[in-house]
């Protein structure tokens, strides 16, 4: 995912071209108070086009519910004849601001998707509650920069291990994706494969980004390699083929759950093929 300010509508379609899945118009963060008015205005226009069938999401990063600004993001939307398929909402803290705002999206909004930053001690504590909360919700977002400042912790990936459990927990609980905060730093690659690859691991299913240039690192952390998707489709056939429902393979004792995970790989793996020969 990246983001694009909402100042900057000449921007869009240059993200969209970008090689990311997600493309979310900033009206929070990159848009400074003065020019809130100024972003909603050239934001939501961009949406009167039909989209292109690229399979890239598009969305809008509102500002928090709990501000003028956001209430007023969220008029606008309800007003739209032509309104986004998606909005993010940072600095959730209960399922009760997820179900109203279910609730005020009817009509043109009806089919509106949404996305959930969890980035304050009230949200990480109802994380798994958010989650469940509204059959509209396709993602959680881990809100680092504001987590840490709550936590009274550095941003340090070791350090947020606990925040970001909580809400690997939660989505999955959901059965919805999960985004990692970007990378602040743009000269570090390394530090962003490490990050990446850890994030992974724990059961984030993708990271934002702040750049073009860090889409491709994170598209391969996140996409399995040829060794890990030849290996899963072999655990999958021995399956078949067993009538015990445990596996030995290379020496390894292997139980049903575990085709849990290969299933997912293969999944990812031919969709991410399906992409490739359609670019």
């Amino acid at each position: 995912m990246i983001f694009t300010p909402g100042t900057r509508p000449d921007l869009f379609p240059k993200a969209l071209g970008s090689g990311a899945d997600i493309v979310c118009i900033d009206l929070e963060d990159a848009v400074a108070p003065r020019q809130k008015d100024e972003a909603r205005a050239k934001t939501l226009p961009l949406f009167q086009t039909p989209p292109a069938d690229d399979g890239i999401e598009r969305m809008v990063r509102i500002n928090s519910l709990r501000s003028p600004e956001g209430l007023a993001d969220l008029s606008a939307i309800i007003a739209s004849d032509s309104p986004p398929p998606a909005i993010m909402m940072p600095k959730v803290q209960s399922p009760d601001e997820m179900r109203i705002v279910d609730e005020l999206l009817t009509g043109p909004c009806a089919a509106i998707r949404f996305h959930v930053i969890i980035e304050t001690n009230d949200g990480l504590a109802a994380a798994y509650e958010i989650a469940q909360s509204c059959d509209r919700i396709d993602s959680l977002l881990f809100g680092a920069v504001d987590m840490a400042a709550e936590l009274r912790t550095d941003l340090a990936w070791e350090t947020l291990l606990y925040a970001r459990s909580r809400l690997v927990h939660a989505a999955a609980g959901a059965g919805i994706d999960l985004i990692d905060v970007p990378h602040l730093d743009l000269g570090d690659t390394a530090g962003l494969e490490s990050a990446a690859a850890a994030s992974c691991q724990l059961g984030f299913t993708g990271k934002a980004a702040i750049h073009p240039k860090q889409i491709g690192p994170i598209n391969r952390a996140f996409t399995p390699g040829e060794a890990t998707v030849e290996r899963a489709r072999r655990i999958i056939a021995e399956f078949d083929r067993s009538d015990d429902g445990l596996v030995v393979l290379d020496g390894t004792l292997l139980e049903k759950p575990v085709l849990r995970s290969m299933y997912r790989i293969v999944a990812i793996a031919d969709r991410t093929s399906r992409q490739e020969k359609s670019d």
